[in-house]
């Protein structure tokens, strides 16, 4: 069940009315705005100006906060295994839907480059949507911190290693909680 906001008014009240479209329009445009102002702020430190980055990044951090206000009020923020669900759903679409009529309509208008990327991301949306998938089946088999057999165990936290078949409860090196622990992952 999605988090409750602290607000008196519930997401079936605001149902067809203005208000609902404002706040919709308010999640876009502040979401919109973080990520403006994220691209701002590695241009401006590549630039050499890192006062005006932090800024920049400053900013975009507000704006995120002020989207989670009516993102919280709109539809609220389910359990980690309901935002699983959802993100996974949410790439589907991408990469099944919308980029490929993105793709197609960009390839009859002429962009044959922007087709390309289209395309390019979709499949990056369908990676997206697998790991979502996986990750929501090892909740659900209850192998986010246990597994068949010895795994290296890391903690997010410190850097403290453990091996064996399951993530310690706390960390005994920093004391940090077993949801710091992941499964050690080298790719060099």
């Amino acid at each position: 069940m999605a988090e409750n906001n602290k607000w008196r008014c519930r997401a079936d009240d605001l149902k067809g009315t203005q208000t609902e479209k404002n706040l919709q329009a308010a999640f876009a445009g502040e979401s919109e705005a973080r990520n403006k102002y994220t691209f701002f702020a590695s241009k401006a430190k590549k630039d050499g100006f890192v006062q005006i980055s932090n800024i920049f990044a400053e900013t975009a951090a507000n704006e995120k906060e002020h989207a989670e206000i009516w993102y919280k009020i709109l539809t609220g923020i389910g359990s980690t295994i309901e935002n699983l669900r959802e993100a996974a759903e949410g790439e589907a679409y991408e990469w099944q839907e919308m980029y490929p009529s993105f793709a197609k309509t960009a390839r009859e208008e002429g962009f044959d480059e922007i087709a390309e990327l289209f395309e390019g991301v979709a499949a990056i949306e369908k990676e997206h949507e697998e790991r979502y998938k996986k990750l929501l089946k090892n909740i659900e088999d209850k192998l986010v911190f246990s597994r068949d057999g010895d795994c290296i165990w890391q903690c997010g936290n410190c850097g403290h290693i453990v091996i064996g078949p399951s993530a310690p409860e706390v960390c005994p090196v920093c004391n940090h909680p077993q949801a710091y622990f992941q499964i050690k992952a080298e790719n060099y």
